[in-house]
């Protein structure tokens, strides 16, 4: 299992949310950090292209996702970025 830590931005986002979004958004993330590697070989976590980084992205709802990248020598995922599908992509 993985450990989230989110960015100060994260945070800010997901305070924007309503409670039952926040509450889905919470469980969501729970199941990718128990569930990391088999949600990348089933590619339900898209790696993003274009990045020096390697940034995923992880489709929480229909239309809230969460930018994320993988801290490998601590298994940590840091969440850089949750919103709605179109703000989400100025992070890109």
């Amino acid at each position: 299992m993985y450990e989230l830590k989110f960015t100060d931005t994260a945070i800010k986002t997901l305070k924007q949310f309503n409670h039952a979004e926040q509450q889905i958004i919470a469980k969501k993330l729970r199941y990718l950090a128990e569930n990391f590697d088999l949600l990348k070989e089933s590619k339900k976590v898209t790696e993003l292209k274009g990045t020096s980084y390697k940034h995923y992205r992880f489709v929480i709802a229909r239309r809230i996702r969460a930018i994320f990248e993988c801290v490998d020598g601590e298994l940590v995922l840091l969440i850089l970025k949750i919103g709605r599908r179109k703000s989400i992509e100025d992070l890109i």
